[in-house]
């Protein structure tokens, strides 16, 4: 039996609410299911998993991010341009050793700001991809970002924020909205000040009537 190995961290990876293991290579493969045809599957590298992966980016507002739940999951977009990378791939991502996270942002008059947490973890779809993150550093953007600790992802078609009503709707995104949010950064793509608050936005930076021209969401092993 011959397997062909692609190293795709961008395809979706279809698995149960059982806690399965990462696919590391072919013969990871083999020992799950003894009985795979031949064909192409996805994996993960471990070798690839120094590198610092961005999970989300916005930047001209060319894409919909206005989507639904089996979207979020899977993933969207390109990952030269604007996309999100996929709960399930997050999660599988962060789920075998520490991770670190960093959001870059950026107005549209050339001012940058950052933020970063030195402990990332997204959970499995069991837990609604639960939103952990902690031990926040503040590179001028402020901390939008803890209010969201603990929360469930939420979309127009899954409502799991603490809010009365969906905030993926009254805020036309998708996000691990509390009820509702200091950051929305999978918002309307807008330029510059907008009166609805619907824009992609981090309250402690510019509040919800800015909607910036850039940001991304990247992540790191913790670095020993």
């Amino acid at each position: 039996m011959k397997l062909v190995l692609v190293l795709l961290l961008m395809a979706p990876v279809l698995i149960s609410c059982s806690k399965r293991n990462l696919l590391l290579d072919c013969s990871d493969i083999q020992r799950q299911d003894s009985s795979s045809p031949s064909g192409v599957y996805t994996v993960f590298s471990i070798g690839s998993m120094s590198a610092v992966k961005v999970f989300q980016r916005r930047i001209d507002g060319s894409l919909n991010f206005y989507r639904p739940w089996n979207s979020y999951k899977r993933g969207f977009g390109n990952a030269a341009g604007e996309y999100w990378l996929g709960l399930e791939n997050i999660h599988q991502l962060t789920r075998p050793r520490n991770y670190e996270l960093l959001v870059d942002m950026e107005d549209f008059v050339g001012n940058k700001a950052f933020a970063r947490y030195s402990s990332f973890f997204v959970e499995g779809e069991c837990d609604e991809y639960t939103l952990r993150v902690s031990g926040f550093t503040n590179g001028g953007a402020g901390d939008a970002l803890s209010y969201h600790s603990g929360m469930k992802f939420t979309t127009f078609d899954k409502d799991q924020d603490a809010y009365s009503g969906n905030c993926a709707v009254s805020f036309t995104g998708a996000f691990w909205y509390n009820s509702c949010h200091y950051a929305n950064p999978n918002g309307v793509y807008h330029w510059g000040p907008v009166d609805t608050g619907v824009g992609v936005s981090w309250w402690q930076w510019k509040n919800n009537h800015y909607s910036m021209k850039s940001i991304s969401m990247k992540i790191r092993p913790v670095q020993n």
